[in-house]
């Protein structure tokens, strides 16, 4: 006899966990939050010389949405996200800052995930870091093509 009580209650308490799912899932974060862009290419850029960008976007949910979080891919990248919650219809952003310390080509995600919602999504920034000598040399180019 406890072991049937046992097993009810273990298949009734199982039952009603998941029962629970929230009335979100199977949505994603793209389906509300809504990017003018969702890459932002900051071309050349000087080494040691940090640049940040902003990522627009709108609510497009039925409800105000909170960003529980936005984590960059490396810790040379530092997003900020808003802390209130996003009305519906309304537009707030996402700031992309790069710390520009490491020669080269570069790709940075920022994975953005979204209160009640499953699946996150991603924004971008990518460019290429330039040594001082070398920036120089773009920018006189830069500049010379300008001219002409």
């Amino acid at each position: 006899m406890k072991s049937f009580l046992l097993a009810a209650s273990a298949l009734l308490l199982s039952v009603t966990m998941f029962a629970q799912a929230p009335a979100t899932s199977g949505q994603k974060a793209a389906d509300v939050l809504k990017f003018k862009e969702i890459t932002h290419d900051f071309g050349k850029i000087k080494q040691n010389v940090p640049v940040t960008y902003d990522f627009v976007f709108s609510n497009a949910g039925g409800k105000p949405v909170v960003i529980e979080s936005a984590i960059a891919s490396c810790g040379c990248t530092t997003p900020v996200k808003p802390e209130a919650p996003v009305g519906k219809g309304k537009q707030d952003k996402i700031t992309a800052g790069f710390n520009a310390q490491v020669l080269g080509v570069f790709t940075k995600s920022i994975t953005i995930k979204v209160a009640g919602i499953d699946t996150p999504m991603e924004i971008r920034i990518t460019g290429e870091v330039l040594n001082e000598v070398d920036f120089a040399k773009y920018e006189k180019e830069k500049g010379s093509r300008k001219s002409k």
